[in-house]
């Protein structure tokens, strides 16, 4: 018997969901479903079910479920025919109102929102088509081959009903046929049955597509894209692919639960509207689906108060507290909890508030004033609060001591928090804090796990999604670092000469002339140099114009301060219109003003610039920065980061995150790096969770030792009256350590205090001492040598002239490019695993690879020796992680260089597809070919792998990006092209 799309997949489905076989010979024969699976579906045949071929609704279930549902419509059953005609009239608006808002009106019904004047004297009662609460109320149904006309007759592979209600429509495709993915059963529903057929899916909760390898769902009108896969929790991966057919029933049955699928509709459905009023849907990915429930199964469990969501960045941690915030209001034995959302920046409130705003959930509330949030507090408002962790300064301790009081802290790094995180712990003893982060920090001072996760919770935390998952599930992208080495020459010896003159001009002391030599050598004025700016600023330019511009994206530059943002500014205005970029920058009160008025952006004026830089057809192609939008600036349009400063750990990583978001055509982010932070990044990404587990061993022992130190410090003013305030006191104190012995043994003992404090707040045991310590800070300061100021007020009359003087004796040569290396799931995940930074550079990594592929050549050899000695001189410490990023992208330049000239009488892959699709280009075929061969280039490099050629899963890999990139310009159903080309790929990739 042959294997096809009915008896493999369809079939499959049917009985992995209801246990019904329809392979034998007796359909009415059921299977016992496994384990738990599927308990509650009943599969009937589309023969069976009492419709017509134009009737959505099962209209004998419905009306039977609104009688057992509802006592009102039980005294009456004729009442039942009213719901059902409103229904109906819904089903019909869709013509009119659109699919996503009649989907929107229709699921507003189910979820009891919706009410007729049912009781006494006409009184409205709502009415219940679902119950949530008792699944075995409910009645289930599966059947397949579903026959339905609308303006035209189409029949979906797989319809479940509940209740009699439409809400999960499944196509199946054959597992054999290489070239047939579940992206074909997607795009049959995507662009074939939501237009034939609409009012199938005015009920529809999600659909979903399978051809028996990969599980994909998604909501209405959303494009095939954004799409997801299903994952259950414990499942490991390697098994996963393993199991194939099995593995997939497993997911199916999970997502396809009734329970599962009547959360998601309760709790789990939003409806938003972007910038042109567009109604979209939203529905969970799995990561958000499950961070969310443990937080809210925590709460209701009441027994641990905190947890840690760690959740790669870009995979959706707002819309999580937006589904978690929802669920948590609405569940009943909560008694209508106060859920408060904290944010550490003020662009990350607006963030928030527009993702809550946007989803137009109900009962919220956004701060505006640290008054405003302690009155929220103190009055018992029972709402979603918006906020930041600067608002609770000042707080009053026990401000409100309820217990159904839940905090969520996004990005939550201890950095941010300090004593302000203790403040709020305090004013809110009772409450529940959730930490959410995609970057997670684990140092001793600066840790995230110990303020938010709990020890009960394995790894420190609830939740954890990492960035291996994140592009596993295509929830973000690839991230590629494309190196560049720019050549600087420094001619010293007329630097040297050029500053005596100037200081016998100036007339300087030695150390005077010290101070401002030191000064204007310093890292950000060789960055600076104009001849540098300039370099870069045409490399971009020219860099933009053919990889960036042409493919629809935009881009962001990434400078080493403010100034250096209108350096980069007036530079590539000699390449692009002036209104092509946009510097987007904080002024302060120290500014010049005319700095301040051509540059400055207050809140409203950048709100304008972001949004219109995120629209595919706007003028704006650049925005310049150097700390604003770094973190929490979600713009799927941006693709590529020119990145020309030094950023380290979280905020490195929040950075390159910026181009990681999913957008139509778009396969990868993109970090151009001048400066060399490419071994910083993998250092950011690694986690080595021994090490994290002993860091918060090691906090606990300093909590122990906190209250000894904080007496040994005391132990120097017996006998002073710390109550005593103004110069009395302050004398007091002074007198108590006058001499430079006891100022000495003071300033050791307060630093190893001032050093406990900073690892352990937030922690509450810091709260009894607290006006002990400000006390002693106080006296520390004002017995503190005062800070080396020799030169400042030289620095702003002459620093301009040392800092020109540098300038002109910097001398840039060229840019070098070298060949792309991509940090993709494979690379992160071998950081994870391999924590040790020296073993984490891709581009290491990638090197040995590629001698190992030359071993034998003399060429290659000579190379590999360098990279050994590379690698021993950094182990010994004799270069800085930029120098040994420099020295290894010179090898590399070499390698490729050897690489290009071998190659350089063999035809490349990307002209042998562009040969070929000129070869078969018909009327139908996009006039872009390049376009198209650049797409196939991009998917294919990141899925290919050495020897894939020979390994089943490497060929299915390829074999289905090849089809996704050719579904971009429909010519997925051209088995000749696709064949040829998958013949192409296999020979030159």
């Amino acid at each position: 018997m042959a294997f096809t799309e009915l008896n493999s997949v369809e079939y499959f489905i049917i009985h992995k969901l209801s246990g019904t076989n329809l392979n034998t010979l007796d359909k009415a024969v059921a299977d016992a479903p496994e384990a738990v699976y599927g308990q509650h579906w009943h599969y009937r045949s589309a023969q069976e079910l009492n419709r017509s071929v134009n009737e959505v609704l099962l209209e004998d279930e419905l009306k039977a479920a609104l009688i057992r549902l509802n006592p009102e419509i039980q005294q009456k059953p004729e009442r039942a025919d009213e719901v059902i005609y409103a229904l109906r009239g819904v089903l019909n608006s869709v013509a009119h109102t659109g699919l996503v808002r009649a989907n929107e009106e229709f699921l507003k019904w189910c979820i009891g929102e919706k009410s007729m004047p049912f009781g006494e004297n006409n009184a409205h009662r709502p009415v219940r088509i679902f119950d949530f609460d008792e699944m075995t109320n409910n009645h289930c149904i599966a059947t397949n081959q579903f026959r339905i006309h609308h303006r035209e007759t189409k029949i979906p592979d797989v319809v479940l009903f509940i209740n009699g209600i439409p809400v999960v429509v499944g196509e199946a495709k054959t597992p054999i046929r290489p070239a047939i993915s579940w992206l074909d059963g997607a795009h049959e529903i995507h662009d074939i049955y939501e237009n034939a057929v609409p009012q199938l899916f005015v009920p529809n909760i999600l659909s979903f597509a399978t051809e028996g390898k990969e599980l994909f769902y998604g909501a209405v009108r959303c494009p095939l894209e954004f799409w997801a896969p299903w994952r259950i929790e414990e499942t490991d991966t390697a098994l996963v692919k393993a199991l194939g057919l099995a593995e997939i029933g497993h997911e199916l049955a999970d997502l396809l639960n009734p329970a599962r699928l009547l959360d998601i509709l309760r709790n789990f459905t939003l409806f938003s509207s972007n910038k042109k009023k567009q109604r979209m849907k939203v529905i969970p990915r799995f990561q958000q689906y499950e961070g969310a429930n443990k937080i809210v199964a925590r709460v209701i469990e009441g027994q641990i108060k905190k947890g840690l969501i760690w959740h790669f960045q870009g995979s959706g941690k707002s819309l999580l507290m937006v589904f978690a915030a929802q669920k948590l209001r609405r569940t009943q034995s909560l008694k209508s909890p106060t859920v408060l959302v904290l944010v550490d920046r003020t662009d990350l409130d607006t963030q928030i508030s527009g993702t809550f705003n946007a989803a137009d959930i109900a009962n919220v509330v956004t701060t505006d004033s640290i008054n405003e949030l302690h009155d929220l507090l103190a009055k018992d408002t029972r709402k979603i609060i918006i906020s930041t962790i600067f608002k609770f300064r000042d707080a009053k301790p026990n401000m409100n001591t309820r217990d159904n009081i839940i905090v969520l802290v996004d990005e939550a790094h201890r950095t941010q928090e300090g004593d302000l995180g203790r403040q709020m712990r305090a004013a809110l003893p009772n409450a529940f804090l959730f930490g959410l982060t995609g970057t997670p920090v684990n140092k001793t001072d600066k840790n995230t796990f110990w303020a938010f996760g709990a020890t009960e919770d394995a790894g420190g935390y609830l939740s954890r999604y990492t960035f291996h998952d994140s592009i596993r599930d295509e929830a973000t992208l690839p991230l590629h670092f494309e190196p560049r080495l720019v050549d600087i020459h420094l001619d010293r010896e007329a630097i040297d000469a050029a500053f005596e003159a100037f200081k016998d001009e100036a007339a300087l002391t030695d150390e005077e002339a010290d101070a401002l030599n030191k000064k204007s050598a310093k890292m950000a004025a060789f960055l600076k140099s104009p001849e540098r700016v300039a370099k870069i600023v045409e490399d971009i330019a020219t860099h933009f114009g053919e990889k960036v511009e042409p493919h629809g994206f935009k881009a962001m530059i990434v400078t080493p301060d403010r100034y250096a943002c209108v350096q980069y500014k007036e530079e590539l205005d000699k390449y692009y219109p002036p209104e092509a970029s946009v510097v987007v920058i904080s002024t302060s009160a120290n500014d010049d003003f005319d700095f301040k008025q051509k540059w400055g952006l207050d809140k409203s004026q950048q709100e304008k610039v972001v949004e219109s830089f995120c629209k595919n057809d706007t003028p704006e192609k650049f925005l310049i920065v150097t700390a604003k939008l770094l973190t929490g600036f979600d713009a799927p349009i941006l693709q590529t980061m020119y990145l020309d400063k030094s950023l380290k750990d979280h905020t490195l990583l929040q950075a390159i995150c910026r181009t990681n978001r999913l957008y139509p055509n778009k396969s990868f982010g993109r970090i151009v790096d001048y400066f060399g932070v490419f071994d910083d990044a993998a250092k950011a990404l690694e986690f080595d969770e021994n090490t994290m587990q002993q860091i918060v061993t090691n906090l606990s022992e300093l909590r122990d030792a906190f209250p000894a130190a904080m007496q040994a410090a005391l132990a120097h003013f017996v006998g002073v009256d710390r109550t005593l305030d103004g110069f009395e006191g302050l004398e007091a104190a002074q007198n108590a350590i006058k001499d430079n012995e006891k100022k000495d043994a003071f300033a050791r003992d307060y630093k190893y205090l001032s050093k406990l404090w900073e690892s352990l707040s937030p922690d509450r045991i810091l709260d009894a001492y607290t006006a002990d310590y400000r006390w002693l800070t106080q006296v520390f300061e004002s017995v503190k040598p005062a800070a080396d100021n020799v030169g400042k007020l030289l620095w702003f009359s002459l620093g301009a002239m040392t800092t020109e003087l540098i300038h002109q004796h910097v001398h840039v040569g060229g840019i070098h490019h070298l060949d792309e290396f991509v940090l993709d799931a494979d690379v992160i995940e071998d950081i994870f695993n391999n924590p040790d930074p020296k073993k984490a550079k891709a581009i290491e990594k990638e090197l040995i690879n590629r001698f190992k592929r030359h071993a034998g050549d003399p060429k290659f050899k000579k190379l590999s020796e360098r990279l050994e000695e590379l690698r021993n001189k950094a182990e010994q410490g004799l270069l800085s992680s930029i120098e040994f990023v420099k020295e290894l992208c010179k090898i590399a330049r070499d390698t490729v260089a050897i690489e290009k000239e071998m190659m350089s009488n063999e035809k490349t892959p990307q002209a042998a597809l562009t040969e070929l699709f000129l070869e078969l280009k018909t009327d139908q075929t996009p006039a872009v070919v390049e376009r198209i061969v650049a797409d196939i280039d991009a998917i294919v490099r990141i899925v290919r792998f050495p020897g894939w050629q020979n390994t089943t899963g490497g060929e299915r890999e390829v074999q289905k990006s090849l089809r996704k990139a050719l579904l971009k310009y429909k010519l997925h159903t051209d088995q000749v092209l696709f064949d040829r080309a998958y013949g192409y790929i296999k020979e030159y990739y």
